[in-house]
């Protein structure tokens, strides 16, 4: 008997409206296509029932706005005032029928698709856990991405007739970060413009210190934290949000590595934090020991403007800061 599987398909084409697959109608989002990208990598279309499953729209929700924690403080002439505002995780309840052709048929793509979403529950050889990926796609070809894990839900109706070549289920998906994400990202690139002799063919004044003062905005709704990659030559880089007066830096030498030559990567993430120079191998070197501890603060960006300063102390041709990050939403 030859083996049944489940369609692996390429993500739909951020620039082909629709994103390929049959649009439905889903709750406060309108006509959208939808897939599920689970741990491995593999694709599985949500509103394409010739997959062999598909979406029943009337039972999706929680793709709204994040629900809040809110913190107050007692007023004492009466009610209260807001502190602080906690988003909390949320929960997607997605409903899909699954089908076949024969009951063998229908069995493979259950145990199939149960597998895709319950393997964000299995750890990896690192010991942590690897969320799948909820994508909706708009008819103009705009995504948003919200990690997820499996909870509960795919159990069948438990009913006179259904498992033999159909059944339903209602999956409760999980969500550490309640913000849906751009699959397209921004990124800002600065770069030191080309040094010139001071003399030649006059007076003039090339800075090696300030690589630029920019505007940086955010079109999302909750803060982004970015992705900052520094290429050399540099001695000292000195990240500023003059918005928020946070600032953090970064000294090579703290780990005995001396000035960044030219061509030279270092990578800093702030969520998580993480610092590392590419010296070629996959993961690259722990570089955390470079920032200046305990003051610095890797600071995200609010939503709107922010004012923001890239310092190289000892930059030259080639020098560059490129900053990357996916702009967060409050729905889908």
């Amino acid at each position: 008997m030859p083996l049944i599987t489940a369609p692996v398909v390429d993500p739909p084409d951020p620039g082909t409206p629709g994103g390929g697959g049959t649009p439905i109608p889903l709750p406060g989002v309108g006509n959208a296509t939808a897939f599920y990208t689970d741990p491995t990598g593999t694709v599985w279309p949500l509103s394409e029932s010739a997959a062999g499953w598909f979406t029943l729209a009337a039972g999706v929700s929680g793709i709204g706005a994040a629900a809040y924690t809110l913190t107050s403080d007692a007023q004492p002439r009466g009610g209260a005032r807001l502190r602080h505002a906690q988003p909390q995780p949320r929960t997607i309840i997605w409903p899909l029928y699954v089908y076949g052709d024969t009951h063998l048929q229908y069995l493979e793509r259950w145990r199939q698709l149960a597998t895709a979403f319950t393997r964000t529950l299995r750890r990896g050889r690192d010991g942590r856990r690897t969320p799948g990926t909820l994508t909706i796609v708009r008819p103009d070809g705009s995504s948003r991405s919200v990690r997820v894990f499996y909870s509960a839900g795919f159990e069948g109706q438990g009913k006179a007739g259904s498992g033999i070549i159909s059944d339903a289920v209602a999956l409760a998906l999980w969500c550490e970060d309640p913000y849906w994400t751009d699959s397209e990202p921004v990124t800002v690139h600065r770069e030191t413009g080309v040094l010139v002799d001071f003399l030649d063919p006059y007076p003039s004044v090339s800075s090696s210190q300030v690589l630029g003062d920019t505007v940086v905005d955010n079109p999302g709704d909750a803060v982004v934290w970015p992705t900052w990659t520094i290429t050399g030559p540099a001695s000292l880089i000195t990240f500023t949000n003059t918005t928020t007066g946070e600032a953090f830096a970064l000294d090579p030498a703290a780990v005995g590595h001396g000035p960044l030559a030219a061509g030279e990567r270092v990578t800093v993430r702030t969520d998580p934090a993480q610092v590392r120079f590419q010296d070629g191998s996959p993961d690259g070197v722990n570089w955390s020991a470079t920032l200046n501890w305990p003051e610095a603060v890797l600071w995200g960006l609010e939503p709107g403007l922010n004012e923001v300063s890239f310092q190289l102390d000892g930059s030259g041709p080639g020098s560059a800061v490129d900053l990357l990050f996916h702009p967060r939403h409050e729905t889908a």
